[in-house]
């Protein structure tokens, strides 16, 4: 059976992904969170728009996270350990 990951759980891979003091190719968060290309162009605006990911870190091409992208994901994470993942995903807050 093939296991369905939330939007919620891909915009934390994402974000993860980012999470580097220079920031992160495309094609770096395309195989850490393990998504399409396709994937990546639907979820870089709303990232962007709600100033969880900015682009242009030092490598002057790069994405990285923002402070409240790191917000997010400390709450993402503070969650999963309440609730357990098997219900976070359940969840689908996003």
């Amino acid at each position: 059976m093939k296991k369905y990951r939330s939007r919620t759980e891909i915009i934390a891979l994402i974000l993860e992904a980012a999470n580097q003091r220079d920031g992160v190719l495309k094609i770096k968060i395309m195989y850490s969170a393990s998504i399409t290309s396709k994937q990546l162009y639907d979820y870089l605006p709303f990232l962007m728009k709600n100033e969880l990911l900015e682009y242009g870190g030092q490598k002057g091409r790069s994405y990285r996270i923002t402070r409240r992208g790191i917000h997010f994901l400390q709450v993402y994470n503070q969650l999963r350990e309440m609730v357990g993942t098997k219900r976070l995903e359940n969840l689908n807050i996003l």
